[in-house]
């Protein structure tokens, strides 16, 4: 008669079980976490042990949904494996599960840990043919609530890789703002202080927001975005107290890429007058600003049309660790933009041609002209029979009809901000 022998959990095993349980994450991170197993135990779902006079050996626990039942957790102390204690374990959790209308049992074990060999002699059967996929969201249902009521997001991830084009503009960034937050031990050891805030200026249109959320999706940080236009009725008491309110919920988030676009609205030269009544908060947002500072997991991007307008002790070194240029999309850019917004006509076009005639576009006024070579190709089909798809010559005319949004002007007081402002 062997030594050990199987019953149903029981509270007090807990502890026990949760022992067994570390030392049989040896052979891999399980699926199911301990307190998921607790969880399923407690609400009812099949769960045995193995015990040896009064100590637990073993465990087994599955999670029933309809007629298929996961093997939730399997754990062996190592010093009784090999003893038939994991059939046996097996064999009583099957007949609980039997009971209950399952006719499917399924697992996910790693080669070589506790369970893999009792499985493949109670008859399992290893399926090769499988992907295990699995994505952990990393916030807690505070943070969730929190996120929500800010309107932040989790951006997927990939949209770094999706930003084409913009060489310059991306390899300073990853250098300087992803590489030191991504790898914080070795940016230690060589004095490097991550970035807590950073400012992104160029002329309207140029994708600072696109690159201000693909940062957060490459951080794989929340995603919150405050609006200084929306901050007047947030708050009876005015725009300074908005602000301090909104800064005090984002201390919920133990994460974080605070993106503020048009900053200018909310930090502008002092010395002037005021635009508005936003132009106050200046002095609070100067105040906040090193508090936000203080913690780790966070970096502050603001974005500006107008750099030369922010106030002077906004911008020093103390406040933001880089200033940096995001100028008109470059030709890989201005390619993959027309490709995105050709659809069908892509293959009917000479998109050499629609780059080169488009220098110095946007990314909304070449999705503007797009949408207008596409109507002129509908219009045909529609009024004349003409089914072809929109040509290059229906794509040049759309080009000539559209006002462009960046002026030799405004890019002139560009390439003079970049000699008097960047910082990197």
């Amino acid at each position: 008669m062997p030594l050990w022998r199987v019953r149903d959990f029981h509270d007090d095993d807990l502890d026990q079980a949760i022992h067994i349980w570390d030392k049989s994450r040896e052979g891999g991170e399980p699926v199911f976490s301990a307190a998921e197993v607790v969880s399923m135990a407690r609400a009812g779902h099949p769960a045995m042990v193995a015990v040896v006079e009064q100590d637990v050996v073993g465990m087994a626990a599955a999670k029933v949904e309809g007629e298929r039942a996961w093997l939730a957790l399997f754990a062996l102390d190592t010093h009784w494996r090999n003893r038939g204690i994991g059939s046996a374990l097996l064999d009583e959790l099957e007949k609980k599960l039997r009971g209950q209308g399952v006719h499917r049992i399924s697992s996910l074990v790693p080669e070589g840990a506790a369970g893999f060999k009792a499985m493949v002699n109670s008859g399992y059967r290893p399926r090769t043919d499988l992907t295990y996929f699995e994505k952990v969201e990393h916030l807690d249902p505070t943070e969730f609530g929190v996120l929500e009521e800010l309107g932040g997001q989790l951006l997927p991830p990939g949209r770094w890789d999706a930003l084409a084009g913009m060489t310059q503009e991306k390899d300073i960034i990853e250098r300087r703002v992803v590489l030191p937050i991504s790898h914080p031990a070795q940016a230690e050891r060589h004095g490097v202080l991550p970035p807590k805030a950073i400012v992104l200026f160029g002329p309207p249109g140029t994708g600072k927001t696109s690159f201000a959320k693909a940062i957060a999706s490459r951080l794989n940080w929340p995603f919150v975005e405050l609006f200084p236009s929306r901050l007047a009725g947030a708050s009876p008491d005015g725009l300074a107290a908005s602000l301090r309110a909104v800064f005090a919920e984002l201390e919920e988030l133990d994460d974080l890429v605070l993106f503020i676009d048009e900053v200018e609205e909310i930090a502008g030269t002092r010395s002037t007058p005021a635009a508005g009544p936003a132009h106050g908060v200046t002095n609070e947002l100067l105040k906040l600003i090193p508090g936000f500072r203080e913690h780790d997991h966070r970096l502050l991007v603001c974005a500006t049309n107008s750099v030369r307008s922010l106030d002077s002790a906004f911008l020093r070194p103390g406040r933001f660790d880089y200033i940096i240029p995001i100028g008109p999309p470059d030709e890989p850019a201005r390619r993959a933009i027309w490709s995105r917004y050709l659809g069908p006509a892509r293959d009917n076009v000479d998109l050499d041609v629609l780059v080169k005639r488009t220098d110095l576009f946007t990314p909304a006024d070449i999705e503007f002209a797009a949408r207008q070579g596409a109507q002129s190709a509908f219009e045909r089909d529609v009024l004349h029979d003409d089914n072809t798809m929109a040509t290059t010559e229906d794509y040049l005319r759309a080009v000539t009809d559209t006002r462009p949004t960046l002026t030799a002007e405004a890019i002139a007081d560009f390439e003079q901000d970049i000699d008097n402002h960047t910082r990197l």
